[in-house]
């Protein structure tokens, strides 16, 4: 079955006491097309997932003073379009935009509301590291140690020699295949071991990983020499998430509410997917609610800092605008030419301090301090990468920025 837009009717999906046979979300497809469209607002429904609570305390946010839905602007190719046709195209569930002080646009589509929960997938990355952050901040982390002086058991692995600050920035020569259409790539396999999914039809996984630590403890091989390169491996994030744990003897989705959540003052729990042996998935499995990330967008446009609170480290939120930025490669380079990749963030042009929060089928949180902007934007691509629905996307927030 094909996916579809907003402005299609939606088949019934789950509709039923019970459904019918072929409206059931698949276990094994439930994250790709139609049933992503479902299944991003309904985690909780599929997997195990575990709490990341909110404090007493909530940030207060102000009222959307309008929409952009008739917001027109020229594409980089010359064409005309609007924001509310940007929306249907690239699949949007959810849209929140604050300019200099307003919200200028909040809207809900395909379901959602601004209670639901919904998948970040690879915007969890830079949550964590968030979190991470206040750990550094208080000496109990440092970027520049080797990873196995948190980690002893890396010795045996791939991650051998390899610092924490390469983990961060992704640039350990650490083998490891995203191929996310390929079920037996090491993708593919963290789906399996993480608990996203069943063994794929007609495959062995005797020796595949049960969880993912011990996925992490195969992982033997280089393909580059630590920080020679970048390449997006989200394994990358849980080696980091792991050390989090093991320096405050906290379990993550613990360490990102005490550490990150309230403070922040989110106004829902959030919650994340936990494997076999309760482990939270910081490479792709928290799910929050729209103006939660608006606010997280804010605390970065505002130097870390909610309600003159400093709730992430100002060094911390400088490095990630102006750090030792250098390495990229070349398919990240298509979309941004000048860009590259720091702190589990996306630079977009090391010139300017821009950065975005990116993770596949459509999630974005981006960050323009230097035109006062924050965007939060949930959504279900039928495909996993679709660079012409996140330049869409982007494309639409430059011009709303600088109109």
């Amino acid at each position: 079955m094909r996916s579809y837009r907003n402005s299609d009717t939606p088949p019934p999906i789950m509709e039923g006491a019970p459904p019918p046979a072929d409206m059931r979300v698949p276990f094994i497809d439930w994250d790709r097309p139609p049933w992503n469209r479902w299944a991003f607002q309904r985690v909780r429904q599929i997997l195990p997932t575990a709490p990341i609570r909110r404090g007493a305390r909530v940030s207060p946010l102000p009222a959307a003073e309008g929409s952009l839905d008739d917001f027109a602007y020229r594409r980089g190719d010359g064409t005309s379009t609007t924001f509310a046709e940007m929306l249907d195209t690239t699949y949007t569930d959810g849209m929140w935009v604050w300019k200099d002080g307003r919200v200028l646009h909040e809207s809900y589509h395909n379901g959602m509301d601004a209670r639901t929960l919904h998948l970040l997938q690879s915007v969890s990355k830079s949550i964590t590291a968030t979190a991470g952050a206040t750990l550094i901040a208080d000496g109990l982390l440092d970027p520049a140690a080797p990873v196995t002086e948190y980690l002893p058991e890396l010795a045996r692995t791939a991650w051998a020699g390899a610092t924490v600050r390469q983990v961060l920035d992704m640039t350990t020569g650490v083998r490891f295949t995203e191929t996310y259409d390929q079920r037996d790539s090491d993708i593919g396999k963290m789906d399996y071991c993480s608990g996203w999914k069943p063994a794929p039809p007609d495959t062995d996984v005797s020796d595949w990983p049960s969880c993912i630590w011990e996925q992490i403890l195969g992982l033997s091989h280089k393909d580059a020499e630590h920080g020679a390169r970048f390449a997006y491996r989200s394994i990358e994030t849980d080696v980091f998430a792991h050390v989090m744990q093991r320096v405050s003897g906290r379990r993550l989705p613990d360490l990102i509410s005490e550490r990150l959540w309230q403070p922040l003052g989110a106004e829902e729990d959030a919650e994340i997917t936990v494997d076999r042996v309760g482990y939270g998935l910081a490479c792709g499995g928290i799910s929050a609610a729209l103006r939660d990330l608006g606010r997280f967008g804010l605390a970065y446009l505002n130097d870390g800092q909610v309600e003159g609170r400093q709730v992430i480290p100002r060094a911390w939120v400088e490095d990630v605008r102006a750090g030792a930025h250098g390495l990229f490669d070349d398919a990240s380079r298509a979309e941004f030419p000048n860009g590259c990749y720091r702190n589990q963030f996306w630079i977009e042009d090391k010139d300017r301090p821009r950065h975005l929060c990116l993770g596949i089928f459509g999630q974005m949180i981006y960050v323009a301090p230097d035109a006062g902007l924050v965007a939060a934007k949930v959504s279900t691509w039928p495909d996993a990468l679709d660079s012409g629905h996140m330049m869409a996307a982007v494309e639409a927030l430059r011009a709303v920025s600088e109109a």
